[in-house]
């Protein structure tokens, strides 16, 4: 899920990864046949892929099972002909919620979707209907610290390499980009020997809204299985959950 703080829902999704191994790894492996199938098979000249095959290494999907998302993508060996998505609507207590999906099976994958915003109290909109609480940006996330340099000198980093915004937090350093400049970046960070702990196009929400208790618990309830579905592959909110 994509909400407020990023490093916060890497924790909470690496605490489910056990249960969902095998799930996060065709969601990886579609994840890299999209990419491949629209910029190419060769990761140094089709950045979309690069970054999807850094994230499915990094959570640990086997180079045979890349390999062969790849070769299935660009008709080296049969495979299924995955399109891309996006569907908007409310969630419990009026929670704006995103999502990007592959599916072989577009009416199949609609219905269900339906189902689930429906049955947890929320409403699936039309094409636009939420998007434009979201800004479509470029993310990076730096773990702290990062050795030999300081949260100042890291900034400083970041932005003279172009990035337009600098988060710290508790467990490391976000970093904002326009969409176009995430791989200048990148490789700028990278250069100056900052490691890059994940790096992605995402949909940052312009303002959150604040539930706790059992409203909470009703909007995460939603979250939860619309990420747990097999078509979705990301998951934006403009949720935050308060502490209490």
């Amino acid at each position: 899920m994509s909400g407020h703080s990023k490093w916060a829902n890497i924790k909470r999704q690496k605490a489910k990864v056990d249960a969902q191994k095998g799930r996060i790894f065709s969601r990886m492996a579609r994840e890299i046949m999209v990419a491949a199938r629209q910029g190419g098979g060769n990761p140094e000249a089709n950045f979309r892929l690069k970054i999807a095959i850094e994230r499915a290494r990094a959570s640990n999907l086997p180079m045979e099972n890349i390999q062969r998302a790849i070769a299935k993508a660009t008709g080296s060996v049969e495979g299924a002909n995955y399109e891309e998505i996006t569907y908007e609507g409310y969630g419990p207590h009026g929670v704006a919620i995103m999502l990007d999906l592959l599916t072989d099976n577009r009416n199949r994958t609609a219905g269900e979707i339906r189902y689930l915003f429906d049955r947890h109290g929320g409403s699936l909109g039309a094409s636009g209907s939420v998007a434009w609480m979201f800004k479509k940006s470029g993310l990076l996330m730096v773990e702290a610290p990062v050795k030999g340099m300081s949260e100042d000198e890291v900034m400083l980093a970041a932005l003279d390499a172009g990035a337009e915004d600098f988060k710290a937090g508790e467990d490391g350093y976000e970093i904002l980009t326009a969409p176009e400049d995430l791989q200048k970046v990148k490789e700028a960070l990278e250069a100056t020997g900052i490691k890059v702990a994940d790096a992605d196009i995402t949909m940052l929400p312009k303002n959150t809204v604040e539930l706790s208790g059992e409203a909470a618990e009703q909007a995460m309830k939603l979250l939860d299985l619309l990420e747990e579905h097999d078509d979705v592959q990301r998951v934006y909110t403009n949720l935050e959950v308060q502490d209490a």
